[in-house]
C-alpha cells in the first residue's frame, strides 16, 4: 500500500523489450538505499517489484504487456522522469490516502492555468471512473495524491477533473512539466469504491 506523496523524481534510464513484457531500469538513490528483491516500488503510481537493483543507484522492474497498454508506463522512453515511492511502513505517518499503486484507467492534460504561486490542471477522466471523483475528494494522479478542486457537469459526454498544484508538487514530481495531450494514470479512492459495493449489495443498486 501506498499513500500518494511521492519521495523522489527518479529516471527511466533504459527499457528491455522481451516479447509479452519488458524491463525498465529506474534511477532513483532513495528509494533504492534500502531496496530488497520482491519489494514494491510504485512508478507513477504503478505499484511495480523490485527484481534487481544496484543501492543508491538504480532497481529493475519487469511490467507485462497489459500494465504496458492499460497505463502511461508504455508512453515512456529513457530519460522520462518518473514518480517514485516505496511501499508504506506500518509505523510511517499516513501523509496522502490510501493507495493500492493499482491504476484504474488513464487519462490525459487537457489544460493549465499558471498562476504565480500555483498552477491549476485540468484532466481528462474516463467515464466510468467519473462517478468516483467528487470535488474535495482524493484521487491519484501518476502516484501523487491530490485533492480535486472541480469536476465537469453529471452529463457532460467527455468528463474532466481539475487539481490544483503547490509549488511543491510543481518542483517535485513530475505534473509540474506535463503539457496539453501528455497522459496520466489515475486510481481513484477505493473507498468510493467499496460504498458502491456494499450499497449494490444492499440494494441493487437502487440506493
Amino acid at each position: 500500500m501506498f499513500t500518494g506523496i511521492v519521495e523522489e523524481l527518479g529516471t527511466l534510464d533504459s527499457v528491455e523489450t522481451t516479447g509479452d513484457s519488458a524491463r525498465l531500469r529506474i534511477r532513483g538513490p532513495l528509494v533504492t538505499s534500502d531496496a530488497h528483491h520482491g519489494d514494491s516500488i510504485a512508478v507513477n503510481g504503478v505499484c511495480l517489484t523490485v527484481t534487481g537493483w544496484e543501492p543508491g543507484e538504480y532497481f529493475e522492474v519487469d511490467v507485462m504487456a497489459e500494465s504496458l497498454d492499460r497505463t502511461a508506463l508504455g508512453a515512456l522512453s529513457p530519460g522520462d522522469p518518473v514518480n517514485l515511492e516505496r511501499a508504506m511502513r506500518a509505523d510511517a505517518r499516513f501523509g496522502g490516502h490510501i493507495v493500492q499503486g493499482h491504476v484504474d484507467g488513464t487519462g490525459h492534460v487537457i489544460s493549465r492555468d499558471e498562476h504565480e504561486h500555483w498552477h491549476v490542471v485540468r484532466i481528462s477522466l474516463p467515464g466510468d471512473l467519473a462517478r468516483y471523483v467528487v470535488e474535495k475528494g482524493s484521487i491519484t494522479v501518476s502516484g501523487t495524491s491530490l485533492t480535486v478542486s472541480a469536476v465537469s457537469a453529471a452529463d457532460e459526454p467527455e468528463p474532466w477533473f481539475e487539481v490544483s498544484l503547490i509549488p511543491t508538487t510543481l518542483a517535485d514530481t513530475i505534473l509540474g512539466g506535463l503539457g496539453a495531450g501528455d497522459p496520466v494514470n489515475l486510481e481513484v479512492d477505493v473507498l468510493a469504491k467499496y460504498v458502491e459495493r456494499l450499497l449494490d449489495g444492499r440494494g441493487g443498486g437502487s440506493h
